[in-house]
């Protein structure tokens, strides 16, 4: 084998590396939806405030406006120092917990991955404002999944206290086609801790099913009014994966099967 071959399958064998195992690749809008399980229950709602900014005339180099003060409104807590101090905090999580890979090809047909944030920058100020501007290459996929999929109100996402609730809420709406009122989600294990827990955490089945996807089922069972059906797959007599379906309001029970 040729030196310059050796050196090109290298090259190649990193780059389905970095496509197999990193972070979050995103390919289409709604794998925005899987793609912040290491995100706090807060941090979550101050993301999808930023992104409630979004309208349909919005552009990829748009910035935003946000006082502090209106944020605190929005999710019901006082103008304390501490709060403020926790707003900005948020902030800078998102800043540095928001990786985003996405798949690339050049005009030779050529494959690589563009490493790059979800937002481009955060700017803070003394005087509780704070302006910020999505990626150039987030944008266009934030626009298109504010426009399908974030139907929520943000008064409704507010009342919501758990980070598994959240992410449950936008895995329901990224696979919702149209107004259908089933919806049927499938994964991994792996994928589902992903989504939930994010790309360092993993936890014993049994601790999972528990901690994260009960507690996401109950909340919006009691909030929303739907109910779940949970099917596990196994192997032998280990869990595998999941797969969920979300029921409208008709019903109002949870299933585990």
């Amino acid at each position: 084998m040729r030196g310059n071959d050796v050196v090109n399958k290298k090259a190649n064998l990193m780059i389905n590396d970095l496509l197999a195992r990193e972070n979050y690749l995103v390919v289409q809008a709604n794998d925005l939806a899987k793609a912040f399980g290491g995100l706090t229950s807060f941090q979550h709602k101050i993301l999808d405030f930023a992104i409630s900014f979004v309208k349909a005339d919005s552009t990829p180099f748009e910035s935003y406006d946000v006082q502090i003060l209106s944020i605190l409104h929005h999710l019901g807590l006082n103008s304390s120092g501490q709060n403020y101090k926790r707003v900005a905090e948020a902030f800078k999580a998102l800043n540095e917990n928001t990786a985003l890979y996405f798949k690339i090809m050049r005009p030779n047909g050529k494959i690589g991955v563009r490493m790059t944030q979800l937002f481009s920058r955060i700017d803070m100020f003394e005087d509780g404002s704070i302006r910020f501007k999505f990626s150039e290459d987030a944008a266009p996929y934030i626009f298109d999944l504010r426009k399908n999929f974030y139907s929520f109100k943000l008064s409704e996402l507010a009342t919501i206290k758990s980070k598994y609730s959240l992410i449950m809420m936008k895995l329901w709406e990224a696979n919702k086609m149209g107004n259908e009122q089933n919806v049927t989600i499938s994964g991994s294990l792996e994928d589902w801790e992903s989504w939930f827990l994010g790309k360092d955490t993993r936890w014993p089945a049994g601790k999972f099913g528990q901690k994260a996807l009960d507690v996401a089922i109950k909340e919006l069972t009691q909030k929303l009014g739907v109910w779940f059906t949970v099917t596990k797959q196994k192997r032998g007599r280990s869990i595998v994966g999941y797969e969920i379906t979300i029921h409208g309001k008709d019903t109002k029970r949870s299933q585990l099967s």
